[in-house]
């Protein structure tokens, strides 16, 4: 089994963020995996929550260092959700802010899925369901996870998730050596 997980490295440089693998978990339970596949695109699968099962590959956003060891990150979705995450890896602790469209609150069941494939099915979605209120999810989470997964590994977010993948992960079942996925 590949120990990947690498909790002790330290977050100086937007070259140390970039490439990097995280699985985390809200503190109201919901359990998150996320990728900065690079400086402009990110991968996310979604283990816990009203929307777990949800897995998306080469989300653009836009990522930034704050200031050393400091990353935000903010995307729209084709859903129309926004996403805003400030990351503070080297104390292990994350605040996220999610604004869900009413649309996703009631019928988070159509957002779970490969987003990648449904992307017509999102936009027809956003335009059919009310949008406004927005619901609201800003919490701070606790990192659990660090893998140094390299950039454009399409190999990190590329299953749909499963019970018991973060944990599956976090043990060193998932990825080789190489951080490719264990056959």
């Amino acid at each position: 089994m590949a120990n990947l997980n690498h909790l002790d490295k330290h977050f100086e440089t937007l070259d140390d963020f970039l490439g990097t693998h995280f699985i985390y978990t809200y503190d109201n339970g919901w359990e998150y995996e996320w990728y900065a596949k690079n400086d402009h695109t990110v991968d996310y699968r979604i283990h816990g929550g009203m929307v777990a099962g949800r897995w998306v590959t080469d989300q653009e956003a836009h990522i930034a260092m704050l200031i050393p060891g400091v990353y935000k990150v903010a995307w729209t979705e084709p859903t129309g959700t926004d996403v805003a995450l400030d990351f503070v890896p080297n104390e292990h602790k994350l605040n996220g802010t999610i604004f869900f469209p009413k649309w996703v609150q009631e019928h988070p069941e159509i957002t779970v899925t490969y987003q990648n494939e449904h992307i017509d099915l999102m936009h027809e979605s956003r335009e059919k369901y009310e949008t406004y209120p927005k619901l609201v999810v800003p919490e701070f989470a606790h990192i659990t996870y660090i893998g140094d997964a390299g950039q454009n590994n399409n190999q990190v977010i590329a299953k749909e998730p499963y019970a018991g993948m973060p944990d599956d992960i976090r043990n060193g079942k998932f990825y080789d050596d190489n951080y490719q996925m264990i056959k």
